[in-house]
């Protein structure tokens, strides 16, 4: 399966978006690791090795404009799909913003599409 080797941390604090998103990027073959919160997702950050972070923008621990900054200015090599219900924020955002309710389809394909992209540009040789 081809997404095998794509390692994906999935940030979400709406417990069913999370563990359903889980099981379906699991099905299509992902390596899944989750958390519900920006402090758990430095923790698994620290502890496993990721491609790609799919996180929402506002959660009530470490969440919205302070963990855009740290995975900007902390995780530059990682790829990042930001998910909101909310508004567009009032600064920029550096990442892919995907407005929720989203289609767990498109946004897989997003990730295989950036995944693909990122390999392709030499920033990664794919080997784990």
């Amino acid at each position: 399966m081809p997404n095998e080797q794509v390692r994906v941390l999935v940030v979400e604090d709406e417990d069913a978006i999370r563990l359903s998103l889980r099981d379906f990027l699991k099905k299509k073959g992902y390596e899944v690791q989750v958390a519900s919160d920006g402090v758990g997702a430095i923790k698994l950050l620290l502890d496993h090795e990721l491609d790609i972070v799919v996180t929402d923008y506002r959660m009530d621990i470490l969440g919205g404009d302070y963990w855009i900054r740290f995975l900007e200015r902390f995780c530059p090599d990682l790829q990042v799909i930001i998910t909101s219900g909310f508004l567009k924020p009032d600064f920029f955002i550096p990442f892919e913003v995907i407005y929720k309710p989203f289609d767990y389809a498109e946004l897989e394909a997003r990730i295989a599409s950036r995944m693909a992209e990122y390999r392709k540009s030499g920033a990664r040789d794919g080997s784990a």
